[in-house]
């Protein structure tokens, strides 16, 4: 019997996808990330049972740390994006956590700025209040541990390829590292969407992006960019396909960067085919239904998707392009290291 609700709907499924595929069906994958970093710093002493703690969120992240400090008895606050929904604003609220939304921005950069903007005004009016760092403490590696484990008793032997969304940087980045210090033979593979500064592409912009969770605007300390081999950028449109087509094909109703995940996949196994692939979906498709689901009649079949193979950031396009990590030269554009400092001056 499990204590929590949080523990007991953490654990991925792990389903069998054609043609030789796995993957990881999280109902929501950040809970390994809050609940470990909460226990980590409950056991450091870093905090106490009653304390607030703080963070930025486009929607996944506050729910699970809502549950972790529902779990471990702490108080909560959210600085959401905008695309925080009715149904999890009803949660979050009913859980005791405390929700403000940043005013509607037309762009994912002037949305995260925002937040990070509001963090830190709260901080300096509530000193005793704790700012997690989801994007920048190395403590959200941590619950990743137990997925990693689950890897290695659910896949065969073997060198295997693991392809999901960057995202923070916490869960592939970290998933990849545990494996590789188990000994295993990993390839690792990030999806970014267009617009992101982290992998180099923001000056590829994608009007309809809608999946912030996996790309940003501002540089995330927890990217640790060195464990990647493999980048690809995928547009609204194609992830969409993509979800349509994982729902289509194994009933996997999932988010779009599963979507993203699964057409990176199938390119991969493509190109070598010796490897176990497994993908990422890292939360259901329940929030993507009227943007993305119930466009499906206009979404894009398998065989008319490629991804576009460059050398250079500089070379980015839509709707999907493609490159091995890290590129032939330092290609990545000034703005990554403006935008730190932006982050710096912001949280001083």
């Amino acid at each position: 019997m499990y204590e929590h609700i949080a523990e007991a709907i953490k654990e991925p499924d792990v389903v069998a996808v054609p043609p030789g595929a796995v993957c990881l069906r999280f109902e929501t994958m950040k809970i390994y990330s809050a609940l470990g970093a909460v226990r980590h710093l409950l056991d450091t002493g870093q905090i106490t049972p009653g304390d607030t703690l703080v963070d930025s969120s486009s929607g996944i992240y506050a729910h699970a740390l809502a549950l972790a400090c529902h779990r471990y008895g702490m108080k909560c606050h959210i600085v959401g994006s905008t695309t925080v929904d009715r149904t999890l604003r009803v949660q979050l609220e009913i859980l005791g956590a405390t929700l403000e939304q940043v005013r509607p921005s037309q762009n994912l950069r002037l949305d995260q700025n925002l937040r990070v903007r509001r963090i830190a005004e709260l901080l300096r009016e509530k000193p005793d209040y704790h700012w997690m760092r989801q994007y920048h403490d190395s403590i959200h590696y941590l619950g990743y541990r137990d997925v990693a484990d689950l890897v290695q008793k659910e896949v065969p032997e073997g060198p295997l390829s693991l392809v999901g969304a960057v995202g923070t940087g916490a869960s592939t980045g970290a998933i990849a590292t545990y494996l590789r210090e188990a000994g295993r033979d990993v390839n690792l593979v990030g999806i970014q969407p267009f617009g992101s500064v982290t992998f180099g592409a923001e000056h590829v912009q994608d009007p309809d992006m809608i999946i912030a969770g996996i790309g940003s605007s501002i540089p995330f300390d927890n990217v640790r960019q060195e464990l990647y081999d493999r980048i690809h950028w995928v547009n609204f449109d194609y992830a969409m396909s993509g979800a349509v087509e994982l729902l289509r094909a194994s009933g996997i109703f999932a988010g779009l960067s599963a979507g993203a995940a699964y057409l990176a996949t199938l390119a991969e196994r493509e190109r070598d085919d010796s490897r176990t692939y497994v993908f990422i979906a890292a939360d259901t498709g329940h929030r993507y239904v009227d943007s993305a689901y119930a466009n499906h009649a206009q979404a894009h079949g398998l065989g008319s998707m490629r991804p576009h193979e460059v050398t250079s950031c500089a070379d980015l396009s839509h709707p999907w392009s493609a490159m091995p990590w890290p590129p032939p030269r330092d290609d990545i554009t000034h703005s990554y290291a403006d935008s730190s400092v932006l982050l710096a001056e912001t949280v001083r």
